[in-house]
């Protein structure tokens, strides 16, 4: 390989994903060229790979994957200030494309703009290409410098953990409140971390799997419930969090939620026609809330993992950039015990 290109995770199609040679980017103006270090496998990068498809975005062509990345700034176009060669940082992957204006019902809520590229995304066509390659070209603006002690491995996690703070986030005030988790895979985990940091009170977490528990008690969790040992869910729990995104759960936590109460969707639920019990939502007068990406919740992530938030224990798997078929295979297996798997971009 010579020292004009690079090596990218590259999903060809279902069931195929290779490690392309490819041009290393040359950035223009207002651009930043990263070296990347860390990335995270995330559930949409495992679609990909597994069915050509992440929700409704369908593979046209190839695309590189991975949108939870960190690195360090290899050059800068001209025009860029305040960032410096060798800094540490990490990216926000969304880019709004178009005006960017909103109506006031949602001013600030960029989350929910129609038209937004995403880094390791097929929803345009050209497709966005990720972060899991060597070298990668990012907007300055989409560039979030690391803070003082926080490495780049742990700045691969501000994505998914800037999920989780906007998930807590969508309830007003969780201080010395109860809390239900149900799901605790990556995301799962993160909001047990999230609504910890938000001075949540008690903290409950629920799956199928006593891997992914013990990964919840290492974040915060006081209690664990196994569903698939026939634990019960808590009952009248007054905030719930689900994320799983299974639609069977539905049913189970509504029940879970206690009348009045709140419960925030955070698990991506299918696109397609589902069959769930939802009478409760009617009965019990659940608040019942949406929660999709995040706006700047990933600037919090930062200054909370600066200021000694742990969310290392997410973290199970490390594999080489060379592995990565092998990383998304354990990152896609229940059985492997996995939570975060994360791939190491360059050679320490």
């Amino acid at each position: 390989m010579s020292s004009r290109s690079m090596r990218a995770v590259v999903v060809h199609g279902p069931g195929d994903v290779r490690i392309d040679e490819r041009a290393r980017p040359v950035p223009a103006e207002g651009e930043v060229l990263l070296a990347l270090e860390w990335g995270g496998i995330c559930g949409s990068d495992i679609a990909y790979w597994k069915n050509g498809a992440s929700g409704t975005a369908s593979l046209a062509h190839p695309l590189v994957l991975g949108h939870e990345v960190a690195g360090r700034i290899a050059a800068l176009g001209t025009g860029v200030t305040g960032l410096d060669e060798g800094q540490q940082v990490t990216v926000h992957p969304a880019q709004l494309v178009g005006d960017g204006i909103l109506p006031a019902r949602i001013a600030g809520r960029t989350n929910l703009y129609p038209r937004i590229r995403y880094f390791g995304s097929a929803a345009f066509d050209p497709h966005t290409d990720g972060g899991f390659s060597e070298y990668r070209m990012v907007p300055a603006t989409q560039i979030r410098p690391l803070p003082e002690g926080v490495d780049t491995e742990q700045g691969a996690l501000a994505e998914p953990l800037a999920v989780a703070l906007h998930a807590v986030g969508r309830v007003p005030d969780l201080r010395g409140r109860t809390v239900l988790v149900n799901g605790a895979g990556p995301i799962g985990s993160l909001v047990v971390a999230a609504a910890r940091h938000h001075g949540a009170g008690t903290v409950i977490a629920a799956d199928l799997s006593a891997a992914s528990l013990s990964v919840a008690r290492a974040m915060g969790a006081d209690e664990t419930r196994d569903i698939s040992l026939g634990q019960a869910l808590p009952e009248d729990v007054e905030v719930v969090f689900e994320a799983s995104g299974a639609p069977s759960a539905l049913g189970p936590v509504l029940r879970a939620t206690a009348r009045g109460g709140t419960l925030v969707q955070v698990g991506n639920l299918p696109g397609a026609a589902v069959s769930a019990a939802l009478g409760d939502l009617v009965t019990r007068e659940i608040t019942w809330i949406g929660s999709y990406r995040f706006v700047e919740e990933i600037d919090e992530a930062l200054l909370a993992l600066r200021d000694g938030l742990d969310v290392t224990p997410v973290i199970t798997h490390r594999f080489p950039l060379d592995r990565a078929e092998e990383a998304l295979a354990v990152a896609a297996d229940p059985g492997s015990g996995s939570s975060k798997v994360m791939l190491r971009l360059t050679a320490p």
